[in-house]
């Protein structure tokens, strides 16, 4: 078995209010998003307490600032996220559009040779004297 499949199986304790907040706002998601997320949210959580009760031994000021800094890094990745996706959304439907062009045109040069095939053929049966019928 490889590493990619392995998965990890932490078990976290999502709070009520975490998962009434995932399940409002991620509404059409799967479930192993909305868990993800679930879990994100309560060890950023964890982590902010963590912080929160060794704060103590720096200024608020301090402290306020490096929490700061972990929203505005987490926020920025996930703007880049959002942009990536965007852009592969974009690229996978320029793909399927130049591939439906593709079949288009194929379906309509087709469509031209029966076309002139058939008409030939009709030219031919209309042209032909009737006692070589």
């Amino acid at each position: 078995m490889t590493d990619n499949n392995v998965k990890s199986t932490l078990i976290i304790e999502v709070s009520p209010e975490t998962h009434k907040l995932v399940e409002t706002e991620m509404v059409g998601e799967t479930e192993e998003v909305k868990g993800e997320t679930k879990a994100l949210i309560e060890a950023l959580k964890k982590r902010a307490q963590a912080e929160a009760k060794s704060a103590g031994n720096i200024s608020s000021e301090t402290y306020l600032k490096a929490v700061r800094q972990a929203r505005e890094a987490i926020e920025a990745r996930t703007l880049v996220e959002r942009e990536y996706r965007l852009e592969y959304a974009w690229l996978v439907l320029q793909d399927e559009f130049e591939k439906n062009w593709y079949l288009l045109m194929k379906e309509l040069v087709d469509f031209s040779d029966r076309l002139q095939h058939t008409a030939k053929a009709a030219w031919e049966a209309f042209n032909t004297p009737r006692y070589q019928r």
